[in-house]
């Protein structure tokens, strides 16, 4: 008496993405395209996009948030404030490096990142929220380098 073989369990996109994944990772890379969940892969690849942008976006928002504490709140400036500056601007540029093709949607992740940034600048200084420009009130140069100055 012969079995066949048990047929090849397929890890469900729905079920285990990490699986799911590995599986169609090795698909790729033996060339068995055939067998490659071509529309979940294809939409995992633009979710990696996504995030890239997402983390443009995430860095200007606090980026943006203490530019904004640092010029409203002068009397609380602190060197842990001017740190989070140095060290968001310094994300901003690597992820610009990393995937330049995020400068065509910069103006549109400032514009957001300051919506945001105006957003939890409110939450943390307790000032009204009208204080805060609606617009942003910074270039790209003022973001990425203006001089932090101590007065």
């Amino acid at each position: 008496m012969s079995h066949a073989p048990a047929p090849r369990r397929i890890a469900a996109y729905d079920n285990d993405l990490y699986a799911w994944s590995q599986e169609q990772a090795q698909l790729l890379r033996a060339g068995r395209f055939s067998e490659v969940d071509a529309l979940n892969v294809a939409e995992e690849i633009l979710d990696v996009g996504r995030n890239e942008y997402d983390k443009l976006e995430s860095a200007l928002v606090v980026l943006l948030m203490h530019l904004l504490k640092w010029d409203y709140q002068p009397e609380r400036r602190s060197r842990s404030w001017e740190a989070t500056i140095l060290e968001q601007r310094a994300r901003v540029g690597r992820q610009l490096r990393d995937n330049p093709s995020l400068k065509a949607r910069l103006d549109e992740a400032v514009r957001d990142g300051y919506r945001l940034g105006r957003l939890r600048a409110f939450g943390e200084t307790g000032m009204d929220l009208q204080v805060f420009p609606e617009a942003c009130p910074y270039d790209w140069d003022a973001i990425m380098s203006r001089a932090l100055d101590a007065s």
